[in-house]
């Protein structure tokens, strides 16, 4: 029998930072262990410890912040297996969910009615060479992807993969810049400059409450 229990390192309450339901209050699972290190993360406090929940457990705590909009993240959520039986589970409570993703994991076994954030991780990142590109192909309308900017390079990088897989064409595509590492006005000229069909965004969260963990 498979084991539905994940180790947990947060659930909590706050406004969403990100993604097309940016300023949405949601209720965030954030799940322990991520097998990536790139070298902007703002969640190095969930690669280790965290309790070990059952799914009924993790379900009761989202249902008492009493939100329709529940957010998986991580560290990496599909790190561990049974993150796939959360997910249904709260898609067949009728929560409205978004996964939060890094790109270096197979999504292809993610229900579809889950929105899929996904990141593409640029050079600067330090771990571009963990996307797992066949991700692109299940991608639908209903998932976004995620570039964090480092750099001009990154952005420049960014660009050239927007226009060699059509990613514009697949899904919402988000150009974010990497906090304190790419002054915001500049990756929006650069944007407006070349005309992408993407959409600019800022962590929300970051600029209410810092890098205070669980907001």
């Amino acid at each position: 029998m498979p084991d539905l229990s994940l180790k947990i390192t947060e659930i909590f309450y706050s406004l969403q930072g990100e993604s097309l339901t940016v300023g949405v209050p949601t209720v965030f699972v954030r799940l322990t262990g991520c097998p990536l290190r790139c070298q902007y993360c703002d969640s190095e406090y969930a690669f280790h410890g965290g309790e070990r929940l059952s799914i009924d457990a993790i379900v009761e705590q989202v249902r008492q912040h009493n939100a329709r909009n529940v957010c998986v993240t991580g560290g990496e959520p599909l790190a561990q297996k049974a993150c796939l039986s959360l997910l249904n589970r709260l898609i067949d409570e009728q929560f409205e969910v978004s996964l939060e993703t890094s790109g270096a994991m197979p999504i292809e076994d993610v229900d579809t009615r889950v929105s899929r954030v996904v990141d593409i991780k640029t050079p600067d990142s330090g771990e571009v060479d963990r996307n797992l590109w066949q991700n692109l192909q299940h991608l639908t309308p209903h998932d976004q992807l995620k570039f964090v900017i480092c750099s001009r390079n990154d952005y420049e990088w960014a660009r050239f993969k927007l226009a060699e897989c059509s990613l514009d064409s697949i899904t919402t595509v988000f150009f974010s810049p990497s906090f304190g590492q790419v002054d915001a006005a500049d990756l929006a000229q650069w944007i407006l400059k070349d005309q992408l069909n993407v959409r600019f965004q800022l962590q929300l969260h970051k600029i209410l409450w810092g890098d205070e963990p669980g907001r």
